[in-house]
């Protein structure tokens, strides 16, 4: 009977044991690195004539496993002395630093997966691994692409190209220098990202891809941290990304697209004019019910035309809070960053969003708003003024900009309802549509 590492997991007691004990001890100490028994079907590279093979995956999927036993694959011969196909190789990470502690030296990294009378000489100061049939692997940080410039090589296997920060240029130069052989190749191992440079290696004729989710390596993973991770992010734009190894692209109609996130990111905080909570409540509760968006921002003029500028600070949205909790929760919001008013929408509880409030801070500045367009009527003039750059977002902003990449000209596109940009979208009018930044000019220094 043959077996693979799946298929004898689910064989009996009595086959599991037939199996072992038919193997000899040189069969048994080999086991572990065979990696074809081990394997998952998107970890083995695609038959065919192909020049780039990428691996998509989830976090934790067994990308990293997938690059090291191909590398090895190519490199190693029959025996440790014997050479393999290949015998220049190319490592490149986002730093040197990653391409030793993860694609080296990591717990699925090349020295990991490699039996110890083949195991590579690690030679620190030349940042590169020999073998002991004489394959060399060069070690190379895609965040200085001219130092690939010379070097030559038949296999390569690039880790996390998605977020390299010179990625098109980084790319450019190895396929200049992967020259050698009758066929060079390469494995790009990657949690996907919308960049060019991905989707551009996609659309080549001469890539195949395999790819999976976070849980397709579940054996390998801890319980709580896929149910933990799922809760959190599955069905979201981020969790088909970060989870289930997609390339999410822009939705049509996208009011933001990630260019657009991504340009708004700031890493200081001015002093501020105003700051606002924006709170869009919610009168149901439990784990059923839509989230209480509250989002914190503030103002501040910029430039020499005077113009008003918001940040967007804090997304502190709660999740099946009672009236009692999400108000408590925006109180404590403004309290945190000093805020001059908290703004809510008053179309669904009417007066008991305000009684609410006034029940944990009876002194709270407090004003009332109400919808009377759809939402992505009330999105379309905030998303002009990103647009125009007058809107940046400090610190981690993650679950907004999720929603906020799913809201288009036509609607919200994303699971249940967008709260937090709901939330978003008052505390960006209140700022700098409202008219009434003239009136409050103290200036605070948000704290955190």
């Amino acid at each position: 009977m043959k077996f693979g590492a799946a298929s004898l997991a689910c064989a009996s007691s009595t086959e599991q044991n037939e199996f072992l004990t038919g193997l000899s001890d040189h069969a048994l100490a080999a086991l572990p690195y065979v990696f074809e028994f081990w394997a998952l079907e998107h970890q083995l590279p695609p038959e065919g004539d192909w020049r780039s093979w990428v691996v998509m995956g989830g976090r934790g999927a067994g990308k990293t496993r997938a690059g090291a036993e191909w590398l090895r694959a190519q490199v190693e011969g029959a025996t440790p002395l014997d050479p393999g196909v290949a015998s220049r190789a190319a490592l490149v990470g986002e730093t040197f630093d990653q391409v030793r502690d993860v694609m080296i030296f990591g717990a699925s990294g090349i020295m990991a997966c490699t039996p110890p009378d083949r195991r590579p000489k690690w030679e620190a100061t030349r940042r590169r691994l020999v073998w002991p049939n004489g394959a060399v692997a060069e070690c190379h940080s895609a965040s200085s692409p001219e130092e690939m410039r010379g070097p030559q090589f038949d296999v390569a296997w690039l880790d996390e190209l998605a977020k390299w920060g010179k990625g098109d240029e980084a790319w450019d130069m190895l396929q200049f220098g992967l020259r050698l052989g009758a066929h060079p190749r390469q494995v790009v191992t990657t949690t996907p990202k919308n960049v060019d440079v991905l989707k551009g290696i996609l659309e080549q004729s001469s890539t195949v891809v395999t790819s999976a989710p976070t849980e397709a390596n579940a054996a390998y993973l801890a319980e709580n941290f896929l149910k933990e991770i799922r809760a959190r992010y599955g069905g979201t734009r981020q969790g088909r990304q970060e989870l289930d190894g997609e390339l999410v692209e822009d939705l049509d109609g996208a009011l933001w697209t990630m260019d657009i996130l991504d340009g708004a990111r700031r890493k200081t905080l001015p002093e501020f004019d105003r700051v606002v909570v924006a709170v869009d409540p919610v009168v149901s509760r439990g784990g059923g019910a839509d989230a209480c968006g509250i989002v914190v921002a503030g103002a501040v003029l910029k430039g020499e035309r005077q113009d008003w500028h918001a940040v967007v600070l804090e997304d502190a949205t709660v999740h099946g809070a009672s009236p009692l909790g999400w108000a408590t929760a925006a109180v404590a919001a403004a309290e945190r960053h000093g805020a001059d008013r908290i703004v809510a929408e008053v179309n669904q509880g009417g007066a008991l969003v305000e009684e609410v409030l006034r029940q944990v801070d009876p002194l709270a500045p407090y004003k009332s708003v109400h919808a009377s367009s759809s939402k992505a009527v009330r999105a379309e003039p905030i998303a002009a003024l990103y647009e125009q750059g007058r809107v940046s977002h400090y610190g981690d902003l993650t679950a907004l900009e999720d929603q906020m990449s799913q809201m288009t000209v036509t609607g919200f596109k994303g699971r249940g309802s967008p709260d937090r940009v709901d939330a978003l979208v008052w505390a960006i009018r209140e700022l700098l549509l409202g008219g009434e930044q003239s009136a409050h000019p103290r200036i605070r220094t948000v704290g955190h």
